[in-house]
């Protein structure tokens, strides 16, 4: 059984919750590569809080295409309607494209924090499966991710970089294996901004052979926390390895499961209408000394 990390507007009022929290894509033509902002001062990161109609997630990775518009992937289910105990992404009910999401920094239990930029949600797995009729299982419960497309007046705040670790370097395309590492950064508003808690490492528990290689269950030394959702996590070579989607409660209480990216993109490159979509490596090398 798992439960979703999204944190809403609800249970920042409350710390005895137990979850964690169709516009038309961009047709302009191609244009100079995106400038990205310096790592140091980029405020629209991966690790970034995302806000949506009053949920909070983190965002993962960043992403380019044909056209050079910038999106930063997050979890599906932070535009979910539903529970936090909804899985099954074909079945749940979504917030539209067009919705408004905002970025923020500095956020607190109480606080979204400051805003630094905006954008529109141009793509969802969920209402891209619920579109498509998708039945596959796997697919359904495990592919949970969506794209925010950066305001043009915000894309040069943007870095591609993974704060504190860099990368990064890729996607990771042969899983996981039992005793892996993997490294994240979360900066959910109920750290209070202690921002030297957001680095976290990680072991993962081997991959899932029944769901197809669509997630991969992991323990990290404090799992996930209501707002962590979506954020990224990456191998031992800085490739990208995963999304943060769910809180596992059985039979690995207080495990994370991530989606796999490289079949999450995958699926959104066949069926998302954006031209040229693909991962953006980060400027600044992986590093994986804490």
């Amino acid at each position: 059984m798992s439960t979703r990390l999204r944190r809403t507007a609800a249970a920042a009022a409350s710390l005895s919750v137990v979850a964690l929290g169709a516009a038309a894509v961009n047709a302009a033509p191609a244009s100079a590569a995106p400038q990205w902002a310096p790592a140091a001062s980029a405020t629209i990161t991966p690790g970034t809080q995302m806000y949506t109609d009053g949920a909070q997630c983190t965002g993962n990775f960043v992403f380019t295409d044909a056209a050079s518009n910038v999106y930063v992937g997050y979890a599906a289910h932070c535009a979910g309607l539903g529970e936090a105990t909804d899985t099954d992404g074909c079945l749940a009910d979504s917030l539209p494209l067009g919705t408004r999401v905002t970025f923020n920094e500095g956020g607190s239990l109480l606080s979204e924090g400051t805003q630094v930029g905006a954008g529109t949600l141009v793509y969802s797995s969920w209402l891209t499966m619920d579109r498509l009729g998708t039945t596959d299982a796997n697919t359904c419960a495990y592919n949970d991710f969506a794209l925010v497309e950066v305001d043009a007046a915000d894309t040069g705040k943007v870095n591609p970089s993974i704060p504190f670790w860099g990368g990064p370097t890729g996607i990771d395309t042969d899983g996981t294996a039992a005793g892996d590492r993997v490294w994240s950064y979360g900066n959910s508003s109920l750290r209070g901004g202690i921002t030297a808690l957001s680095p976290k490492t990680g072991t993962s528990l081997g991959d899932d052979a029944a769901t197809g290689g669509w997630t991969h269950p992991l323990y990290t030394v404090t799992p996930g926390v209501p707002g962590d959702s979506g954020s990224a996590f990456v191998s031992q070579d800085g490739k990208a390895v995963g999304t943060l989607s769910t809180l596992g409660l059985a039979p690995l209480p207080l495990s994370n499961n991530i989606g796999d990216l490289g079949r999450e993109l995958a699926f959104a490159q066949a069926h998302s209408g954006i031209d040229g979509l693909e991962l953006v490596n980060g400027t600044e090398p992986f590093d994986p000394i804490l």
